[in-house]
């Protein structure tokens, strides 16, 4: 028996309403740290008690009054060193103005090809900036007939959750370098189980919703389903598919189908008319390898990481590299930076597989 789950929730939450939510923090009521006060302003988002204790168990397992303590801390014993120099030694950390420029790259009332090269053109030369700005422009890919426009209505919590960790995590972005980073920080679990791994930028939403046309889009491992939800107000068909053997403190939407993605998949005879969205896909169990065996379809979305380092889909390669590799009639159409968390490097891929 296939089962669905029942409904959205925040566990310990007094009350939980997406849409009531968003509609909330379209109306600039937003419940943003406050003095970097992240604990506080959790409690404060998602209606939770004032002495909450719940453990969040992730990359580490965290609760809200240990992120706050970390948090206090700043930059002390390593927690802010994202950038080193050729000898490893920490750099300083980069200017306010220039964190402010990254994160305005993904925001919806902007355009990012034109900001990306303001980015780099306003970079002071050897800046970590400048090797940011290098790094991300060298990897995106947009396909020329795609336009992205611009909204100013456009609402996402997790988005301006994440330009506040930035500034208060004192990160630019990623660079080449970025790889070999092996740690994170004590927000990230928070961020993981409220919202999700990566953060959906409304570029990459609008990717989506552009390319997958009326076909229903099949989000296999949709975690607590923000990406879901998220493509849902835009007015995409989603059907997500989790086992929910993973614990999320939110759930976003109500009818995730609990089942295994392979057999969902398989039932389906490969979903050939729809498109298959994969959001930071597992490395274990040989997941993603499967599940793009199982898939019969012609468009394949996958938001993870753009590096080596063995955090999404495969342990010593990139997706792209993969499917090189395996899947050869794909063609990669669309790569395109993700807001990332510090310490991360992350990305949307399309592949799709051209008409015959």
């Amino acid at each position: 028996m296939t089962l669905h789950q029942a409904r959205a929730r925040t566990k310990g939450a007094s009350l939980f309403e997406p849409d009531a939510f968003f509609d909330t923090w379209s109306k600039d009521q937003k419940s943003l740290p406050e003095k970097d006060d992240f604990k506080s302003s959790i409690i404060c988002t998602f209606n939770l008690p004032h002495n909450d204790s719940y453990v969040y168990h992730a990359t580490a397992s965290v609760t809200l009054s240990q992120v706050q303590e970390a948090i206090d801390h700043r930059g002390k014993s390593g927690l802010h060193a994202w950038y080193s120099d050729e000898e490893g030694k920490p750099l300083s950390p980069p200017p306010l103005a220039d964190i402010l420029a990254y994160t305005t790259i993904f925001a919806p009332n902007t355009a990012t090809p034109k900001l990306l090269t303001a980015f780099a053109a306003n970079a002071k030369k050897g800046s970590i900036r400048s090797k940011v700005a290098s790094h991300l422009q060298a990897q995106r890919v947009f396909p020329p007939n795609m336009t992205i426009p611009k909204s100013k209505t456009h609402v996402n919590p997790y988005y301006d959750f994440w330009c506040w960790s930035c500034q208060n995590l004192e990160w630019v972005g990623p660079e080449e370098e970025t790889a070999n980073i092996k740690t994170s920080h004590h927000i990230l679990p928070i961020f993981m189980h409220h919202f999700g791994c990566v953060v959906p930028s409304y570029e990459s939403l609008e990717v989506v919703r552009q390319s997958a046309g009326k076909r229903v889009v099949v989000e296999i491992g949709s975690g607590n389903g923000y990406w879901t939800y998220m493509l849902r107000r835009m007015g995409v068909s989603v059907q997500a598919v989790d086992n929910l053997q993973s614990e999320y403190r939110t759930l976003w939407i109500g009818d995730t189908l609990i089942k295994d993605g392979e057999k969902y998949l398989d039932d389906g005879k490969g979903c050939k008319n729809t498109v298959l969205l994969l959001v930071y896909p597992i490395v274990s169990l040989e997941f993603t390898s499967k599940i793009l065996d199982t898939y019969k379809g012609d468009t394949i979305y996958v938001a993870g990481t753009q590096t080596r380092n063995g955090y999404t889909a495969f342990k010593d390669r990139t997706i792209d590299e993969y499917m090189k590799a395996e899947k050869a009639d794909y063609e990669k159409t669309v790569q395109i930076p993700l807001p990332s968390f510090p310490g991360k490097d992350e990305a949307l891929y399309v592949f799709e597989r051209p008409n015959t």
